[in-house]
């Protein structure tokens, strides 16, 4: 089979896990309450705050004014039934993105050089991971943040293979992108930035070294350039006084309309550039604030073995879990611990044969790292849906490790068979389908996850 109908059985596939129950349910799910509320201000205008960059937000809100979007829904509470069908056009997005983001995992699988027959198989598996599949389906920004930051992650590896020069620029463009929905996007610009400063200065050339430099520099400030214009959009249009107010100081609130500082001749108002810089700030400072429990938080070291998953809506007999496909997943981890004993195998044998097949091995470990260290140091509230990044590049990690075997298409089948059933037996926690009391306790394999 063709690297063309690879993709177009993907995308099928893709199509019919994501769109088959789109819209359900009618109710706002998890954090909808929070992303509704916010997309709204857009409409009318009024300031609030938020501790992420505001790119998802802005584009659910401009692809919902296309379809004739209001605000005026409360957004309350979990559960709270929408009064009518325009709410879909805030998830479409998101969803988009989600079904979209296996063929980019696809694509760059082979610019990995792994086997088209991995690819697929590769591609195929995130088609039916349950967890990604739930974060895709609602108004939450993950998806749009997987997929920019994975596009980042493919320009890259195109760029190292020589497919064109201009894949540099798109580096920086889609790793912008990523950041600009959450912090955490910095990572996929981190991973590149690391992995070819390592290669630079392994070769001992200075030469080498100033065009790492220089390429570093271009793909930042292309980076910079697309966050700060977003937040420059951003701020354009929250121009009216609303409940953000009060986590800026008085010189910001002064240039927001109907804020009581407005008139205020004593208070001077912030320049564009000055507020985009405190908004920042003060999104920084109450990140480092969000030290309260929640009850389906979960410590990083639990998250390769999703001891926590999050309940995220029920209704009677319905229920939505962000709850991943465990043979994908736990797979996934113990392909992780081969490539930790592996690498230090390596290195302590100081092993240069095969070295592509290393390299490889090399920059997904370190995608993988990279994307969980950073959650080590931090105290605030964490959740499952943090891990989904580093959870792609275990995935990657996966499929690598069984595209080495002599017996990988068989390897792949079983993977394959075991996973699907698997996401049809959790698929009514994903789609929020009805249960019995019975059937609902058969799921719930650990009491860690009620």
């Amino acid at each position: 089979m063709s690297a063309k109908w690879h993709i177009v059985l993907i995308l099928g596939v893709s199509i019919l896990t994501h769109f088959v129950f789109f819209g359900h349910p009618n109710e706002t799910v998890f954090d909808e309450v929070h992303f509704g509320k916010f997309i709204s201000g857009y409409y009318t205008g009024e300031y609030y705050f938020d501790i992420h960059p505001p790119l998802g937000k802005l584009m659910i809100a401009g692809f919902a004014k296309l379809f004739d979007f209001k605000p005026g829904f409360s957004f309350a509470k979990i559960g709270e039934k929408f009064p009518d069908k325009k709410y879909t056009a805030l998830r479409f997005l998101p969803n988009l993105a989600g079904t979209l983001l296996p063929l980019v995992i696809y694509l760059l699988i082979l610019e990995l050089g792994i086997p088209k027959i991995a690819a697929l198989a590769g591609g195929l598996l995130m088609t039916i991971e349950n967890a990604i599949l739930v974060q895709s389906q609602y108004i939450l920004m993950d998806a749009l943040l997987l997929l920019f930051g994975f596009l980042c992650i493919l320009s890259y590896l195109r760029y190292r293979n020589g497919r064109s020069k201009y894949y540099l620029l798109s580096i920086g463009a889609f790793g912008g992108l990523a950041a600009s929905i959450k912090w955490t996007g910095l990572t996929f610009l981190a991973l590149p930035i690391i992995w070819e400063g390592l290669r630079a200065l392994r070769s001992f050339s200075w030469l080498k070294i100033k065009k790492w430099i220089a390429k570093t520099a271009l793909v930042g400030f292309l980076a910079l350039i697309a966050y700060s214009f977003f937040f420059l959009i951003h701020i354009s249009i929250l121009n009216r006084s609303g409940t953000g107010d009060a986590f800026m100081s008085p010189e910001f609130q002064k240039t927001l309309q109907g804020n009581t500082h407005e008139q205020n001749p004593n208070i001077s108002a912030l320049s564009l550039p000055k507020k985009i810089i405190e908004l920042n700030e003060q999104m920084y400072k109450a990140n480092k604030r969000l030290s309260s429990g929640h009850p389906y938080s979960s410590a990083w070291y639990t998250w390769p073995l999703m001891l926590r998953p999050i309940y995220y809506w029920v209704n009677e007999g319905s229920r939505i879990y962000l709850i991943g496909d465990p043979a994908i997943w736990w797979a996934s981890t113990v392909a992780v611990l081969y490539a930790v004993l592996r690498i230090l195998y390596l290195v302590l044998r100081r092993a240069d044969t095969k070295y592509k097949i290393q390299n490889t091995l090399y920059f997904l470990s370190a995608g993988y790292i990279i994307n969980l260290l950073p959650f080590l140091g931090i105290k605030r509230v964490m959740f499952l849906y943090h891990y989904l990044t580093a959870y792609i590049f275990a995935i990657l990690i996966l499929v690598w490790l069984i595209s080495q075997s002599k017996n990988s298409k068989a390897i792949f089948a079983t993977l394959l068979g075991v996973s699907a059933v698997l996401f049809i037996y959790f698929a009514p926690l994903t789609y929020g389908l009805n249960l019995s009391p019975k059937a609902y306790e058969d799921r719930v394999w650990f009491e860690s996850w009620r």
